[in-house]
């Protein structure tokens, strides 16, 4: 490979290739549908938690609140990556501007660190709404609950811009090829004509660094959170009062377990601990697959979003009836 002397900071670079699922052809068109057809279940689902949890009066609460970040962050989390999946699945030229490739890891990044943040506010909500609620109707007044949403998104961007420090140094090659189903830091850094020992050490050091503060501490919150709302849903004595904190919780649990565990297998392993298949596999997982699954975990669960979205949808028929 030809070092073109020019840096990620300087003169127009080239295209990348991802090469997605090329080697294995046949799977492209099974692939393609999927990704469709989960993402405008994605799409439509993801909106319609927002649409109620703003709309509709008795949603207005810290909780839905809370609740709402997480499915907008999903929404941005699969239009930057799926769509650019969907058009090199359904053409021979698998390609990806340097520009579209730079925006897709960073956005990327920036919204993973702060869904982590935003998932441990909402076990903090929940647990502040079950344990404490006198509290909680306090502070449901108050614009305090709304600063731990401003901390997660400076967060995320903090991690994505650390990220992003470690690509703009880099020298580009001839030819970019990435055997990913879309752009990732780790990946993009292997291309690099420069010697990229000192990036290569920095990210092993930084890796197991911002999974711990993205991931494990909030993990770890979570836990600690719902250990207590168990101890308090025991000795409720309404049985309605225990189903809803139950069936609100669960929900909860089912979402973070979808979001945390895929991404911490991925990042706190060695890349050489597992195949490209198996990787592309597992980003394909938290990338699509919990975001379509995720608005479907939370209206099964939750009679509040059930009755909200049902007032909606009947409003909206009767938009549609005039």
């Amino acid at each position: 490979m030809r070092a073109d002397n020019q840096s990620f900071l300087g003169g127009p670079p080239r295209d990348f290739i991802l090469l997605g699922v090329s080697g294995k052809p046949w799977l492209e068109l099974p692939l393609f549908v999927v990704l469709l057809v989960s993402y405008v279940l994605a799409t439509l689902g993801n909106i319609a938690i927002i649409l109620v949890s703003q709309l509709d009066p008795e949603l207005h609460s810290p909780m839905y609140f809370f609740l709402s970040h997480p499915f907008f962050l999903d929404l941005c989390y699969t239009t930057t990556t799926v769509p650019q999946m969907l058009v090199n699945l359904g053409s021979s030229k698998k390609t990806i501007s340097y520009r579209g490739c730079t925006v897709q890891y960073v956005v990327f990044h920036w919204l993973g660190g702060t869904e982590c943040i935003v998932q441990a506010a909402m076990a903090q909500d929940h647990y502040m709404t079950i344990c404490k609620p006198l509290q909680n109707a306090f502070i449901m007044h108050c614009p305090l609950f709304q600063q731990p949403v401003a901390v997660a998104w400076l967060s995320g961007f903090y991690n994505s811009l650390v990220q992003v420090v470690l690509m703009v140094q880099l020298p580009l090659c001839e030819q970019q090829v990435l055997d990913r189903l879309f752009c990732e830091v780790s990946a993009m850094i292997k291309l690099s004509c420069a010697d990229t020992t000192v990036n290569d050490a920095t990210l092993a050091m930084l890796v197991p660094m911002v999974v711990a503060l993205f991931a494990l501490v909030p993990m770890v919150l979570i836990l600690l959170s719902y250990s207590f709302i168990v101890l308090v849903v025991l000795k409720i004595q309404s049985s309605k009062a225990r189903h809803k904190a139950v069936g609100t919780c669960s929900s909860h649990l089912a979402v973070v377990s979808l979001f945390y565990l895929p991404a911490i297998y991925m990042y706190m392993q060695p890349p050489s601990s597992y195949s490209q298949e198996q990787g592309k596999f597992i980003s394909l997982f938290y990338s699509i697959i919990t975001p379509t699954l995720n608005p479907f975990i939370y209206t099964l669960r939750n009679k509040d979003v059930k009755r909200a979205l049902r007032k909606l949808l009947a409003k909206l028929w009767r938009l549609c009836r005039r």
